[in-house]
């Protein structure tokens, strides 16, 4: 029997879906459990697999295609089966931003030339490159020019094992351009923008536009964090070989904020929501843009738990495959760029949060202590905050308790 198979409804909020990538042609045989397309929100990827043995009789949408959740995008059956019950309802279709090209649908007739022959949909126009969106973006992340790029996917199609296997071996020039003048002849290339990137875009302008934001800043010693971080290193035994300095940074953070809820909190129309538990927000960068997922209940968590959960979570961001769901309920932000050896930046809140906090580099400073000059390991911290919600002076006592409890790490870290 046949049997449609939706575009899933991947998160409460999510209305459409990007179809990235088809894995079956129109006719071929298909076993149930088999990837049969992949598919993106703003925030995620994710692939569909069939529901049950069959054929795919055929499909609604094309590559790159804005699918409405909850909609059929294609078919599973015996040949020869009845498909017009499944097709897309014209009011669903005619509410679809205009696609890149007709879909052309071909539905496999028993004893039919297609039923021997599997009919393929012409998803790309002619003359340009077969290359996934996920691809595209890891190549214009990695500087790895995609022209002449042996693609080892369906058809020769250019897949992301494609792009990281040319960045090993050295083609990269640092550029994704050959030359400053483009295909057309205009010295300058449009990319369009991908959805997260139309996101981040409209969050960041909305964040700027309507909230009156200040950022603070102060360093604190790192010394002690830097010498719990050698030993955790050595006692591997332990489980925490893998703790970070921004893991501690986290978990000081977390227990630091409890104590100035107005930072812990979110601001609606005409009242502040406090929260009795930090639902921490950790920024991470991804070649499809900017992420931030969640770690619940941050400060209920041992270090150790902590430091697992912000890893899982980025692992599952860089991957493409974390869960809408992790991706809000924040309500305090960290941003880490001292990897990045940023001495200092202005992070912007996510609304609505009331504060985000940036972590620097460490750098070598100098100070007076009992008449000698000493050098100490500093690591910044800019907290920006809504001013609406707290005042200045609340604010900077946040950041000298949270530079007291990371100085003091070690007494933090056995209450």
């Amino acid at each position: 029997m046949a049997t449609g198979v939706l575009m899933p409804k991947s998160g409460i909020s999510v209305e459409t879906c990007i179809l990235t990538e088809w894995n079956k042609k129109v006719g071929e045989k298909v076993k149930k459990g088999e990837v049969l397309f992949s598919y993106e929100t703003d925030k995620s990827a994710f692939e569909e697999v069939s529901p049950q043995d069959g054929t795919l009789l055929a499909v609604f949408f094309n590559e790159n295609d804005d699918v409405p959740v909850m909609v059929n995008v294609c078919v599973i059956g015996e040949e020869g089966e009845d498909i017009s019950a499944f097709k897309p309802e014209a009011s669903s279709k005619a509410a679809l931003p205009q696609q890149n090209n007709p879909v052309k649908e071909v539905p496999v007739e028993k004893g039919s030339p297609a039923a021997a022959q599997p009919v393929e949909i012409e998803i790309k126009p002619d003359g340009q490159q077969h290359i996934s969106p996920r691809a595209r973006m890891l190549a214009k992340t990695m500087s790895v020019p995609t022209e002449g790029l042996a693609g080892t996917g369906p058809n020769g199609r250019v897949i992301e094992r494609d792009v990281r296997a040319s960045a090993a071996e050295g083609v990269s020039t640092g550029s994704a351009q050959k030359s400053p003048v483009g295909i057309s002849g205009e010295p300058y290339t449009d990319v369009k923008l991908t959805n997260i990137r139309k996101v981040i875009a409209k969050n960041m302008a909305a964040s700027l536009a309507t909230i009156p934001q200040l950022t603070h800043t102060l360093s604190f010693d790192a010394t002690e964090i830097m010498a719990l971080r050698a030993k955790f290193k050595k006692d591997a035994d332990a489980g925490l070989a893998g703790i970070t300095l921004n893991d501690m940074v986290l978990f000081a953070v977390a227990h630091t904020l409890l104590e100035f809820p107005e930072l812990n909190a979110h601001l609606l129309e005409d009242s502040i929501r406090l929260f009795r538990q930090v639902n921490l927000g950790v920024a991470v960068d991804t070649p499809r843009g900017l992420m931030v997922p969640t770690i619940f209940a941050a400060d209920k968590l041992s270090l150790r738990e902590l430091a697992a959960q912000s890893k899982e979570l980025a692992a599952k961001c860089q991957n493409g495959n974390i869960s809408p769901e992790l991706l809000q309920g924040g309500t305090f932000t960290i941003s880490n760029l001292g990897n990045l050896h940023i001495e200092h930046f202005t992070p912007i809140i996510n609304p609505p949060q009331t504060g985000i906090l940036g972590v620097n580099t460490i750098i070598q400073r100098v100070r007076e202590v009992n008449g000698q000059i000493r050098v100490y390991p500093a690591m910044g911290l800019s907290l920006t905050y809504d001013h609406r919600a707290i005042d200045g002076a609340p604010a900077s006592r946040f950041l000298m308790k949270l530079q007291e409890n990371l100085e003091s790490f070690s007494l933090l870290f056995v209450k």
